[in-house]
């Protein structure tokens, strides 16, 4: 009895690792972010439908402990026409992103983006609300992608 129960602990053992890793294949590319749109047009719903993403959150870590807040960072592709749109309602500005992904969940994004971007913002856009929910959102004019960064987006 008590060697099949030692089967039975190894076997659920080995099969705990291989259910985390068809889970973060289901959730993503498998290279440690995210390309699911849906989520992000929920989170950024003036963003309109967008055709193309690389996000991670700070809760899908290979640390111990996940953040207790959550924030989402990443890059994803407006649909033709929606960046133009945008700076025909918001004013803009250049201003290109304070640093290449550097916190610690967002490694797998490192170096990923578009090449010589020409970052735009506006203040119109980003939002802060003094309780503890912020985003920021950039724009390049040459590809159509914006990089995004959401502290706490769903309260």
């Amino acid at each position: 009895m008590k060697r099949r129960k030692l089967i039975g602990v190894g076997a659920g053992l080995a099969v705990v690792p291989a259910w985390w890793g068809l889970r973060r294949m289901a959730n993503g590319s498998g290279d440690g972010w995210r390309t699911d749109t849906a989520r992000l047009e929920r989170t950024f719903p003036l963003l309109g439908p967008l055709t193309h993403a690389k996000w991670v959150s700070s809760r899908d870590d290979d640390r111990g402990t996940p953040s207790p807040e959550l924030v989402l960072s990443g890059l994803a592709r407006l649909a033709p026409g929606k960046l133009a749109e945008l700076t025909a309602a918001h004013a803009f500005v250049p201003d290109g992103p304070p640093h290449d992904f550097s916190s610690w969940f967002e490694k797998p994004l490192k170096g990923e983006g578009p090449k010589n971007p020409e970052w735009i913002r506006s203040d119109e856009l980003d939002t802060e609300d003094g309780g503890g929910r912020s985003t920021d959102l950039w724009f390049d004019r040459r590809s159509d992608t914006v990089r995004f960064w959401a502290l706490n987006p769903y309260g």
